[in-house]
């Protein structure tokens, strides 16, 4: 039997798919997927050199927003090889040990990125409800151990996947729709029954995004209560205005997210093409905008990128 089983797994390949019908163009494609991977890694990688050598910026928000810039750009290095492999090279084909090591990566590194927005959210709580003791509740060492829960919650809930992946006999025409491993995608290929990811897969989702986004939303409606109550227009204005860039990160992120796992769940052949693209929204956008949006709107990290680069 363990022979049958190891013949059966080194012998599974699955095949990534690009845009379908646009086959003939996938060097053309390839250009602006490079660009976005080239700008997100450059981005993430201005941000974390900029915390790491201002002092100035070590401060709470930057701490957590150098978690975000991590998490983006370990995302982007996970999924480069299969994507540019199809538009650059027509290369499709992905072992089954590397798919499932991939999928890990992508979902586990996805809820880091939830739970790192939701301590974001918990920042911007603190330093307008209770301003007072902002540096006392946020130390450095706490937000130490917030990351680190953050990681170990991220990688308990994720890990269980890919084992239950390898119980399931692959038999099927093996075509993935995405260019990168996803175990909604994955199971699907599976000629076994798959009612147990598919319960598990929706505690997860549940858990995680649903959670975090939840808790997300009750510490804004505490931060316009809070705002609201303050007697000065411009005070409100100011406050209100350093909450702007992790709302954008909030809604890049969570609407691309629910909404792929919504039409996997739900989806039929007529909603295909629009998986696709909210695939590609879902991993490629968050990691390419976040910095952005963030040296953008923030003076501070602005004026240190342009002071560490024009000299």
């Amino acid at each position: 039997m363990s022979a049958v089983n190891d013949t059966k797994f080194s012998s599974v390949v699955f095949l990534l798919t690009g845009i379908p019908g646009m086959e003939n163009v996938h060097i053309w494609i390839s250009i602006p997927f490079c660009l976005i991977y080239l700008i997100s890694i450059l981005g993430n990688s201005v941000i974390l050199f900029i915390i790491k050598t201002d002092s100035s910026l070590h401060e709470p928000m930057y701490i957590f927003l150098s978690m975000l810039a991590i998490t983006d750009l370990s995302l982007s290095i996970s999924t480069i090889p299969t994507i540019l492999g199809i538009y650059l090279f027509n290369s499709g084909r992905i072992s089954l040990n590397a798919c499932f090591a991939q999928l890990f990566f992508v979902h586990s590194l996805s809820k880091m990125e939830s739970s790192v927005l939701l301590l974001m959210a918990f920042d911007r709580f603190i330093a307008i409800c209770n301003p007072l003791r902002y540096t006392s509740i946020l130390t450095l060492p706490r937000i130490a151990k917030m990351g680190l829960v953050a990681v170990l919650r991220s990688v308990a809930v994720i890990l269980p996947l890919p084992i239950l992946l390898t119980r399931f006999r692959y038999c099927r025409d093996n075509v993935l729709s995405h260019s990168y491993c996803l175990h909604q995608d994955v199971m699907k290929a599976a000629c076994s029954d798959i009612s147990v990811n598919s319960i598990y897969g929706l505690f997860v989702k549940v858990f995680t995004v649903g959670l975090d986004s939840f808790l997300i939303f009750l510490s804004y409606v505490m931060i316009v209560k809070t705002v609201l109550s303050v007697a000065s227009r411009r005070e409100c204005l100011r406050a209100l205005n350093t909450c702007v860039s992790h709302l954008c990160a909030v809604v890049l992120f969570y609407i691309s997210d629910i909404g792929l796992a919504l039409i996997h769940r739900f989806g039929n052949s007529s909603t295909h093409l629009l998986q696709i693209i909210l695939g590609y929204v879902y991993l490629l956008v968050p990691p390419l905008m976040n910095p952005i949006v963030y040296s953008v709107k923030s003076k501070h990290l602005r004026e240190r990128i342009i002071r560490a680069f024009v000299k």
